[in-house]
């Protein structure tokens, strides 16, 4: 049973949020987000607060009532507050350089990589080593974090690449120099 479809969604002070034809619309300071809703699911706005409503009760809509939730609550928080995530880069000559739209990054290859951000996502770095991402839309900027952590994913001896500033890396040891008798 979803507990986290049935919790309502507050809606903050100086959000607008728009219901109609299963097209959700939520406006605040920072922008506008845009969703389409799940047939199985129907939302019901009322009292200063989102609930997600089940259209029929089976397993697949009561999984889509908590997802339908936590997109919206995200929509809602990603307008009024914004996401934030900061990518790491460690290694000897690793470097990011952002220009405009664009991160040049030097990730070991003979060539820089150029990576241009989508629209909605914004980027500064920090002593050439530390992107941070910002922007409204959260699963954009997920699909952006990780398209560049893919450019050079951390690997597991040396610790070098890029990884997010949160994750851990477990290391693994060398070749131990094993002596002949």
């Amino acid at each position: 049973m979803s507990r986290v479809g049935r919790k309502p969604i507050p809606i903050p002070d100086k959000t607008k949020i728009t219901y109609k034809d299963r097209v959700v619309t939520v406006q605040a300071a920072k922008g506008s987000l845009t969703r389409t809703v799940h047939p199985a699911v129907d939302l019901k706005i009322e009292d200063g607060v989102i609930k997600v409503i089940l259209v029929k009760k089976d397993r697949n809509s009561r999984a889509l009532q908590g997802l339908t939730r936590s997109l919206v609550a995200n929509m809602v928080t990603g307008v009024n507050k914004g996401f934030e995530r900061v990518l790491e880069i460690n290694g000897i000559g690793y470097r990011a350089i952002l220009s405009g739209n664009r991160i040049e990054l030097n990730l070991g290859y003979s060539n820089p990589v150029n990576f241009d951000l989508p629209e909605g996502v914004a980027a500064t770095v920090d002593k050439r080593n530390n992107i941070t991402l910002g922007g409204i839309d959260k699963e954009l900027l997920g699909q952006t974090a990780a398209a560049i952590r893919r450019l050079r994913p951390p690997e597991r001896y040396k610790g070098k690449g890029i990884k997010y500033a949160e994750e851990h890396i477990q290391r693994k040891a060398g070749k131990a120099g094993v002596k002949e008798v």
